[in-house]
């Protein structure tokens, strides 16, 4: 199992939100590192499995693993960990994780290439508009990560393994293999990075954590077509809360009036007006 150095890259961009952990709801841990999030989903009360979402950035896997006993207690791995999609802030310590817990991945068959060894990501794109943090993706990771055995395909019937009561949702554009999982009984929703509530391109927003319901990261979003479909897919779930991969949770009538707009005004609030990736 190789990491393609993942773990020897650090990016010297931290959020004011970092290491300040919250609920998005009752089971639904939200973990802020440097500019991602990590998600635990388990209630810690009722001694329950849990399952990890996302493994965050480069050299964080103290922080995971210190926080996954914080709320769950020494010996107690996650059932598995889920990945919303395989860009390197979202699996920047997943090798790390995986020789320690020894738990499988899932992953959409699609994100399969970039997470064993097979494919890198389309290389960002750092001549969108949008503040410095597109500008410094040009010094981002796009190689892919190689888990061997241990990464496997999310069911095709839509269930998420570790997680009887949600589904997943194919929400690509962002990634070919992106997806977002959703709880009807609450409405709640990880939305991975098919939109999120930060405007990531922005140093600034980024580092205040300035919230508004964005589209996708530009610098590494691919398919605009498919990237707006993703959100009117997720807009139309109606979800109550929502946690995202940048930024924080929302909720309540805040989201549903931002996720409607950003819907419907896709073009104008998400898409660039130029980028090697934009038509």
């Amino acid at each position: 199992m190789d990491d393609n150095n993942l773990g020897k890259k650090f990016l010297p961009v931290t959020s004011v939100a970092s290491g300040d952990g919250r609920y998005a709801a009752e089971d639904i841990y939200c973990l802020p590192i440097q500019i991602v999030n990590v998600f635990f989903i388990g209630d810690p009360d009722k001694n329950s499995e849990w399952v990890l979402i996302d493994a965050g950035m480069p050299r964080s896997t103290d922080e995971i693993i210190g926080t996954a006993k914080e709320l769950y207690g020494e010996d107690r791995p996650p059932s598995c960990i889920i990945l919303t999609h395989g860009h390197f802030d979202h699996v920047g310590a997943l090798v790390e994780l995986v020789e320690h817990w020894k738990v499988p991945v899932y992953a959409h068959e699609l994100e399969i290439p970039y997470l064993t060894g097979r494919k890198d990501y389309p290389e960002p794109d750092p001549t969108v508009e949008g503040g410095l943090v597109a500008k410094m993706s040009r010094m981002f990771p796009n190689e892919g990560i190689d888990l061997g055995p241990h990464i496997h395909p999310i069911p095709v019937d839509g269930t998420v393994p570790g997680l009887a009561e949600w589904r997943w949702v194919h929400t690509p554009g962002h990634a070919p293999g992106h997806i977002s999982l959703f709880r009807e009984k609450d409405r709640a929703l990880i939305a991975g990075d098919a939109f999120v509530t930060v405007k990531q391109e922005s140093l600034y927003k980024v580092i205040t954590q300035d919230k508004e319901i964005h589209g996708p990261p530009r610098y590494f979003t691919t398919d605009w077509k498919a990237a707006k479909e993703s959100v009117k897919k997720l807009q139309k779930l109606e979800p109550a809360v929502a946690a995202t991969g940048h930024g924080m949770p929302m909720s309540g009538q805040e989201l549903s009036d931002g996720l409607a707009k950003l819907a419907r005004e896709f073009d104008a609030i998400a898409k660039p007006d130029h980028g090697k990736y934009v038509d």
